[in-house]
């Protein structure tokens, strides 16, 4: 029973770095278990910077199978326990049709009724709690019954790069001054500070103590290139140039990261890195449910459902304090 435990989150980059607490969780719950994580592919190169997960199953390829090949995949992975942190209701047939013993999800789906055998009452929406504490809720049925405070969550996140960070990158970093990212967009994950307030931004930290980077994805490089024209100097485009595996080791290796509600925001305060991120104070997307968690990790609320509150001089102010 629980030799080999699989966690089911086929979301966004996000959201995967605050349920991989969970798998060091299970390791100190079951320290001779096998831990694997269900994500999708994207997402793959964080997961495995997780040293308490033990595989990645590649849900992107898994559904490249036909649904008789999928079930025999999974079955043959000898897996006995599932938890379904993110609600796929294609998973949670799938894991019920593979023959997984134990199948853990929440009761406010209708699908987990009839899909899983151990049901948590969990409403994420109204809950005061932070979406990390939210997941490991879903282990009440497997021994972890008390709701574990932050610090404890960041205890159990063991989180570094895997891959060495290229030299062309790693050379960009300025030893003698604070190596600031800047990850101005969100993909739509988070309400967005505005350009014009990273630009001033970026004007009034001084040059002579800051390398700054702006970061993004290959669709966000050319959205940004015209903005990116008018920065400072001092101010580099690394937008659309990275993979995900160097971005991670670009992140750990830098100072600091100013963004909205996003990815990289929550890597880097994985990574241990100085991380600010900027939130309204609008439910379910406000910092009391998805601010950064980590040693160093820091945010800002602005009070309304837009991020106007938050000015430019109160980030200065902030980012300065970290030299």
């Amino acid at each position: 029973m629980n030799k080999h435990i699989l966690i089911n989150r086929t979301d966004a980059i996000g959201d995967v770095v605050l349920t991989l607490p969970m798998a060091g969780y299970l390791k100190e719950l079951f320290p001779a278990a096998k831990v694997s994580f269900l994500g999708k592919a994207y997402t793959g190169p964080v997961i495995k910077c997780s040293e308490f997960v033990d595989e990645f199953i590649d849900y992107t390829q898994l559904l490249s199978l036909s649904d008789k090949e999928q079930a025999s995949y999974l079955c043959a992975k000898d897996i006995d326990t599932i938890i379904h942190v993110f609600p796929n209701k294609h998973v949670a047939a799938l894991a019920k049709k593979a023959g997984i013993k134990t199948r853990i999800g929440t009761t406010n789906r209708l699908f987990h009724w009839y899909t899983c055998n151990k049901l948590v009452k969990l409403s994420r929406k109204k809950s005061a709690l932070h979406e990390a504490q939210l997941n490991l809720i879903l282990l009440n049925p497997l021994g972890l019954k008390e709701v574990q405070p932050i610090a404890e969550v960041i205890r159990h996140n063991n989180f570094a790069p895997v891959v060495e960070l290229p030299s062309k990158f790693a050379g960009l970093l300025d030893e003698g001054k604070f190596n600031l990212i800047l990850h101005p967009k969100s993909h739509g994950s988070g309400v967005e500070w505005g350009l014009d307030k990273f630009k001033e931004l970026a004007e009034t930290l001084p040059a002579n103590n800051y390398k700054i980077f702006i970061t993004g994805s290959d669709k966000e490089q050319a959205l940004l290139k015209p903005w990116v024209k008018t920065l400072p100097v001092n101010v580099m485009d690394l937008t659309g140039q990275m993979t995900l595996d160097e971005l991670i080791a670009f992140i750990g290796r830098a100072d600091g990261l100013l963004a909205s509600g996003t990815g990289p925001l929550h890597l880097a305060a994985a990574l241990s890195v100085h991380a600010l991120g900027l939130f309204p104070s609008e439910r379910p997307i406000h910092p009391g449910r998805w601010a950064p968690v980590g040693v160093k990790a820091e945010y800002m609320e602005s009070g309304t459902d837009n991020l106007d509150g938050i000015s430019v001089a109160m980030v200065a102010d902030k980012i300065n304090s970290w030299i």
